[in-house]
């Protein structure tokens, strides 16, 4: 029997999922959660095999799918975390691998594919779907044009109207770090102006 905790802020989408894994034979649904530290509360209270994470919990400045994630995989006896979101820019799938998740869906995926990638996950195998894949493997083979984390970060901050300063506060680095950054980011988009960089970003799928 594969134990799923569900975690996301839709009580629609919650329903919906419970109603669609709750009927398969293998599954059984321990706990659901609306918010990313519930989620986390929830994972080492109900110890899952598995936790169904949503990235985006709420208004902005609340904790991520991806923060949540990061502190599940910590526990002492992490359950794997599969993450089901609409967002698949590049920022929002490395936050999500870089944290731990095992998968990555979207939620548009057909049930049946839904339904695999849990048994998957359970089985400690990656579970990705087609695009993410895609997307991660385009990185990996053209790595100059792709930003970092910390760079993907950056830009971010970039889009959100922050300043070097604010950035530099947000990021606990230096001035000087945030416009090398910056620089990087500049060059790899081949923009001239911060505004160019998040429009190009935004266009390549890069940010959301």
């Amino acid at each position: 029997m594969i134990h799923l905790l569900i975690a996301d802020d839709h009580p629609i989408v919650r329903t919906g999922l419970v109603a669609l894994l709750g009927s398969e034979d293998d599954f059984e649904i321990v706990g659901e959660a609306s918010d990313a530290d519930a989620a986390v509360e929830a994972a080492e209270r109900l110890n899952p095999d598995v936790v169904l994470m949503d990235l985006q919990f709420g208004a902005a400045g609340n904790a991520t799918g991806a923060d949540a994630t990061r502190r599940i995989r910590s526990l002492e006896a992490p359950p794997y975390v599969l993450v089901l979101t609409n967002y698949d820019s590049d920022a929002d799938i490395l936050a999500a691998v870089e944290a731990g998740a095992s998968g990555y869906l979207l939620k548009d995926a057909p049930p049946h594919e839904l339904v695999a990638a849990v048994r998957a996950a359970a089985a400690g195998e990656s579970a990705l779907a087609p695009v993410i894949a895609s997307r991660l493997l385009d990185r990996m083979r053209a790595p100059h044009a792709s930003l970092s984390s910390r760079e993907l970060e950056v830009l971010e901050l970039v889009a959100a109207g922050r300043s070097n300063a604010e950035i530099a506060a947000a990021l606990f680095v230096g001035e000087t770090t945030v416009k090398s950054h910056l620089a990087h980011i500049f060059s790899k988009l081949d923009a001239t102006s911060r505004t160019a960089a998040v429009s190009t970003a935004r266009r390549r799928g890069i940010l959301r």
